[in-house]
């Protein structure tokens, strides 16, 4: 077929699964968790290794920063017959029992950003796919890693988080951050509700894991807030979730 416009390639990788991390730089080191890895192809910010786990050929792509991008990844992915989409990726806390260090796994988004309000109506809700899910968090326990599963919040704007007093809106910001905390929220990030609603209108399963890096409710709580960059557990529980979906025969 003729190579997507944006990822820059076609279906020749008969891929079903992808992994996706936001983060180009990390798209490599995922890669080499998998058999036979190899560099695919790379276009914008859509870097993309290609490997197999249980015999079946997975891809690795990076998707950028945000909804829009991510969005797009998922459509092209899925004309080149990709059905499932594991995000990986990291998170900032909520709630105070979510601690840096500790995984995420996300059975629904908050939709505070702009992406998927050209998908569906804002009541349709972003949920994850549920094999999907319960495989990443067979995966984390299994793994011995603390996994915390719910809601995560996400938005546009990074800055619209952590500095919502330079913001013209910040009141409306501020004040819908306590709702999404009181609610139950678990952590915020940027792709989620973007991958969920578009892998739902697809008809295809998308499911996502987060480290934690931080969360700031703790240090404004004056409790202790240790900060990871380290996505290894993620990224394991993300490949262990890919091998229990297969070895299901989904």
């Amino acid at each position: 077929m003729k190579p997507m416009y944006h990822i820059g390639f076609g279906d020749s990788h008969k891929a079903k699964y992808a992994i996706l991390p936001g983060d180009p730089g990390r798209v490599e080191r995922i890669a080499a968790l998998l058999d036979e890895p190899r560099f695919f192809h790379q276009n914008r910010e859509y870097t993309t290794w290609l490997g197999k786990l249980e015999g079946e050929n997975v891809l690795v792509m990076s998707t950028g920063m945000g909804g829009p991008s991510t969005a797009i990844g998922v459509e092209e992915l899925c004309q080149t017959g990709v059905t499932t989409f594991i995000r990986v990726g990291t998170c900032g806390g909520m709630q105070l029992d979510v601690v840096g260090g500790d995984l995420v796994v996300a059975t629904g988004a908050v939709r505070m950003e702009g992406t998927s309000r050209e998908y569906t109506p804002i009541e349709y809700p972003a949920v994850a796919d549920l094999a999907v899910t319960n495989a990443l968090a067979q995966a984390a326990r299994a793994l011995g890693h603390t996994c915390h599963t719910g809601v995560v919040h996400c938005k546009d704007s990074f800055y619209g988080q952590h500095a919502p007093e330079r913001m013209p809106v910040g009141d409306e910001l501020r004040y819908k951050w306590q709702a999404w905390i009181k609610a139950g929220c678990l952590a915020s990030e940027m792709e989620s509700a973007a991958l969920f609603i578009v892998a739902q209108a697809l008809r295809v399963r998308a499911g996502t894991v987060l480290t934690t890096v931080w969360n700031q409710e703790r240090a404004r709580a004056g409790l202790p807030n240790p900060e990871t960059h380290d996505s290894s557990d993620a990224i394991r529980t993300a490949i262990d979730a890919i091998r229990i979906l297969i070895r299901a025969g989904s």
